[in-house]
């Protein structure tokens, strides 16, 4: 089964704007309805060609200007053809010594708006081998000048030329801008992609953290519980099954996330913050100067959600001072049925500061929120509002059955 090659698009096809796009046919159809009988006419007229053979030449050199539109090469082919061979049928006739030779003025009207459409879509080598035959026929014709006539042979050869230059740097200059969009954008993704992979490797550290307490305080417990208890042997034989299954397991998870942590990462040795912690961030930012208000929360949660509780708030602070600096700031903690809310809401700030303040931060702003709140399985709605604070309201569940 034979494959049909792909119809080349059109110039300016790519352009956002439909009359962009519409412009080369445009250009094209007016030069085509007025070159065609005015080359009709002038070759008829003023130099005496036979009307049959003017009436070709003019549709040969005329009508490719539509073809140039999607196919210039081929319609240069065509046109470079017909030129010459008129400039040929012209020394069977007399004409006045004034009328230019071997090229009218129609057609270098036509010929320069094909190397216009020849720079903006052929590439450089190309273009210098149409200018190369374009001199190189000029300068064949020079030879062949009718006796008494001034060859303006070179007049073709400087118009086409600079046409081609200055469509040639335009087209480079476009490509080049396309490419730095194009660029730009998947820097951008690529930057967007690696954030959201460090906040999941962060996440993940901590989440061993917790996961390797737990793990260790059974291990601990069922080797003493022979110790503290009085049990038969078959229950201290089951604990000890649960320990060695236990200190397996933990070995198992660390050599499994212990990729996660780089060289100059290392374990945490204090258990990881969580709702208690809060208050204390709270008073931190506080003596920082921060106005914030807390309204805090007793209830028991899972170690995960408190923790991804504390890390919103962290972020959401971090922010604040970042984005809005002296704004009053209202943090609450709530629980409501099996879900905790958390709410971090600032007031516009006292002045607008020239731009945002570069302090340090704990994660990866709202990327890291929304991928700890996915992570538990919870909600979260953030976005400006009206009188110009912004608001962050996360909903997390606190059944693990939810963990999904």
């Amino acid at each position: 089964m034979t494959s049909v090659k792909e119809r080349p698009p059109a110039l300016f096809a790519g352009a956002s704007r439909r009359w962009v796009r519409l412009l080369p046919w445009g250009v094209a159809f007016v030069l085509c309805v007025a070159l065609l009988p005015t080359t009709i006419q002038v070759l008829t007229a003023d130099y005496g060609l036979h009307g049959g053979l003017a009436s070709a030449l003019a549709v040969a050199q005329a009508a490719p200007l539509l073809l140039a539109v999607v196919r210039p090469l081929l319609a240069w082919y065509v046109i470079f053809a017909a030129d010459v061979s008129g400039a040929l049928a012209l020394l069977a006739v007399d004409f006045e010594e004034r009328l230019l030779w071997p090229f009218p003025p129609m057609e270098i009207v036509g010929y320069v708006g094909l190397c216009l459409a020849l720079g903006l879509r052929e590439r450089r080598r190309t273009l210098l081998l149409v200018w190369l035959a374009t001199a190189g026929a000029n300068v064949g014709l020079e030879f062949a000048v009718p006796a008494g006539s001034s060859s303006k042979g070179m007049l073709l050869t400087i118009l086409s030329g600079v046409a081609l230059l200055l469509a040639g740097a335009l087209r480079e200059r476009s490509e080049a801008q396309r490419r730095l969009v194009e660029q730009e954008t998947i820097s951008e993704a690529e930057r967007d992609r690696r954030t959201l992979l460090e906040e999941r490797t962060r996440i993940a550290r901590e989440l061993h953290d917790v996961v390797a307490h737990h793990m260790s305080v059974i291990t601990v417990q069922a080797d003493t519980a022979a110790y503290r208890l009085e049990v038969p042997p078959d229950v201290q034989e089951e604990l000890t099954s649960i320990a060695a299954t236990a200190r397996e397991s933990l070995g198992e998870m660390r050599r499994l996330l212990g990729v996660l942590r780089s060289e100059e990462t290392h374990g945490e040795l204090a258990p990881q913050p969580g709702l208690t912690q809060i208050g204390r961030l709270v008073e931190a930012m506080v003596r920082a100067g921060m106005p914030v208000e807390f309204a805090p929360c007793d209830a028991e949660v899972p170690e995960a959600v408190g923790l991804s509780a504390y890390r919103i708030v962290q972020e959401a602070l971090a922010n604040v001072v970042r984005h809005a600096p002296g704004a009053p700031t209202h943090v609450s903690v709530s629980q409501d049925g099996e879900r905790l809310t958390v709410l971090v809401v600032n007031d516009p700030p006292p002045e607008l500061p020239a731009g945002p303040l570069e302090v340090g931060g704990t994660g990866h702003g709202l990327v890291g929120m929304r991928e700890r709140v996915r992570l538990v399985g919870g909600t979260i709605d953030v976005g400006p509002l009206p009188d110009g604070g912004f608001r962050i309201a996360a909903r997390l569940p606190l059944t693990e059955e939810d963990f999904t």
